[in-house]
C-alpha cells in the first residue's frame, strides 16, 4: 500500500448534524443553534437536520419508509457528530425531538444512531430551565449507543443575545459557547481519527 504524505492530506472539516428540538420557527434554541454553527467556523461543515416534518412514530409505517424518515435517516447517517439544541418541555424532552430519535433507532437492526460522538445543550429565559431536559436526553442517546461529550451547557436566555447575523452579543456568553464548541470539536476530531482518511480529489 503506497503510503500518502502528509503534505498530500487536506484535513477535512467535522460534518455536524445539528438536531433542534423544536419545531417553532423562531425558537431561541433555534437562534441558539444558528449561533454555534457560526463560532464552528471553518472547522465544520453544518447540517440542519429537520425533524419538524415526521410522521408521528408508527411501526406499521416501517414495511415502506416515508421519504421524510428515510431523508432523516440519511442526514443523521452522513454526519460525522451530532449537536442536539433543546428545549424543555415538561420537564423533559420535547415530544417531536423523542419522536425523531424513534425513528432514528428504527427498523430494528437499521438504527442510525450508534458510534457517533455527540453533544447536547438548549437555552431558556430560566437560569437552568433546560439542566433536566439534558440529562433525560444524554440518558436516552447513551442507550441509543451514541458517544456523549460530558460537562453542562444551558444558556440563560436573554433578549437580543444573539443578532440577525447569528452573533452572540454578550462577550462572556460568546466566550463560554466558543469554548463549548470548540471542545466538542476536539472531542468529535478523535471519533473521525479512527474512521478512514478523507483524501481531496
Amino acid at each position: 500500500m503506497t503510503e500518502i504524505k502528509k503534505a498530500e492530506i487536506k484535513m477535512s472539516k467535522i460534518r455536524l448534524g445539528i438536531v433542534i428540538g423544536s419545531n417553532r420557527r423562531d425558537s431561541i434554541n433555534r437562534k441558539l443553534a444558528h449561533a454555534l454553527a457560526r463560532l464552528g467556523g471553518d472547522a465544520i461543515e453544518a447540517d440542519f437536520i429537520r425533524i419538524d416534518d415526521l410522521p408521528l412514530y408508527n411501526q406499521d409505517l416501517e414495511a415502506d419508509l416515508p421519504s421524510e424518515v428515510t431523508r432523516f435517516k440519511r442526514h443523521v447517517e452522513n454526519a460525522d457528530a451530532l449537536l442536539f439544541v433543546t428545549p424543555e418541555y415538561s420537564r423533559s424532552i420535547p415530544a417531536v425531538l423523542k419522536n425523531a430519535i424513534e425513528w432514528g433507532s428504527r427498523p430494528w437492526g437499521k438504527t442510525s444512531w450508534p458510534d457517533k460522538p455527540a453533544a447536547v445543550t438548549g437555552t431558556s429565559p430560566g437560569a437552568i430551565g433546560s439542566a433536566i431536559v439534558q440529562q433525560h436526553l444524554k440518558a436516552v442517546l447513551g442507550a441509543q449507543g451514541l458517544h456523549l461529550m460530558g460537562g453542562e451547557a444551558y444558556i440563560t436566555f436573554k433578549p437580543d443575545l444573539i443578532d440577525a447575523n447569528d452573533n452572540v452579543t454578550d462577550e462572556s456568553v460568546r466566550t463560554f459557547l466558543k469554548t463549548f464548541v470548540d471542545q466538542f470539536i476536539a472531542f468529535a476530531g478523535r471519533f473521525a481519527e479512527k474512521a478512514a482518511p478523507r483524501v481531496a480529489a
